[in-house]
């Protein structure tokens, strides 16, 4: 589903990522921790293309979800609008946004805000939005770059659900976290340091690209 090999990105003189290589097949969950500005979401924005990497392979199959740290979300359109428009963007019907937006929002307790501008909601409830907008078109493979932040405690356990059910589904799922209690949750961590990756957990040997593919 998703492989990386060799892959390397700098800032003018700083090698962020050097020679990072992994690999996360289907119906896995796959955690990516690092200390701050160890360059975990530059990794993610080179995974779905926002960043053009310096060198190395990138392949994702199927359709890509993704939820960044800062929503990208336009704060004048209400929640509806907003779908809308990401959903324009999939590809999708005016009759299967609404469907699956209708869904998302009950299942992440947020359809009362359907009709509010983006402005006028709490941290909490827009990270609930920049979700749904990364689930709306039922992707194959999630990259998430920590989805949680300002949720509540239901809320973040109803996020859980959902990437478990995804997992077992045969979805792919690629989680940004700095939280050492949810370790027991992923199938295998990828530890992000000095610009490369090793990996750890249960799964750890899964993502491990194999000999003579690095």
């Amino acid at each position: 589903m998703i492989t990386v090999r060799g892959l390397a990105k700098r800032y003018r003189r700083r090698h962020v990522l050097e020679n990072v290589g992994f690999f996360v097949p289907r119906g896995m969950l796959v955690g990516i921790q690092g200390e701050n500005g160890a360059g975990k979401s530059t990794l993610l924005k080179c995974l779905v293309g926002l960043l053009k990497p310096d060198s190395g392979e990138i392949r994702m199959e199927g359709r890509i979800g993704y939820c960044p740290q800062d929503p990208s979300l336009i704060e004048t359109l209400t929640v509806r609008e907003q779908f809308d428009l990401f959903g324009a963007g999939y590809g999708m019907t005016p009759a299967q946004v609404e469907r699956r937006a209708t869904d998302l929002m009950g299942e992440f307790r947020c359809a009362a805000y359907h009709a509010t501008r983006l402005d006028r909601l709490s941290g909490g409830t827009k990270q609930k939005v920049n979700l749904i907008a990364a689930l709306l078109h039922q992707p194959d493979a999630l990259i998430l770059d920590e989805p949680y932040q300002g949720f509540d405690y239901e809320t973040y356990q109803r996020f859980w659900e959902h990437a478990e059910r995804f997992r077992a589904d045969g979805g792919s799922v690629v989680v940004v976290s700095h939280m050492h209690s949810e370790l027991a949750r992923f199938d295998a961590m990828l530890d992000l340091a000095d610009g490369r990756v090793t990996a750890s957990g249960r799964r750890a040997h899964d993502v491990r690209l194999r000999e003579g593919e690095e």
